[in-house]
């Protein structure tokens, strides 16, 4: 897996999805402060695409790079999709036959 930016563009309620708290959070000083400049991931301010910020991580989905995330819930909805492995030594995990 790359390591991908995303770029977190808050949305008119100044929300953008976090990875780390793999929540939508509102992106004010507290959430800064308290978060972002602690998170390895944090890369600095989306300043070119408005209000938001730059992450970088490890994305299991096929996304461009950079990611550009205009919609924090949609962000959200796609980033709680895991695909399981069909081969391999995770199987042993999932499989039901005993």
């Amino acid at each position: 897996m790359a390591l991908i930016t995303h770029v977190n563009v808050c949305n008119a309620d100044d929300e953008i999805y976090c990875c780390l708290r793999n929540k939508i959070v509102k992106l004010d000083a507290a959430q800064q402060k308290d978060f972002c400049q602690g998170c390895k991931m944090f890369a600095g301010n989306a300043d070119d695409y408005g209000r938001g910020v730059s992450c970088v991580w490890e994305d299991l989905r096929i996304v461009s790079n950079p990611h550009i995330a205009k919609d924090p819930l949609v962000e959200f909805a796609n980033n709680q999709i895991k695909e399981v492995p069909t081969e391999g030594p995770a199987l042993f995990l999932y499989t039901t036959e005993w």
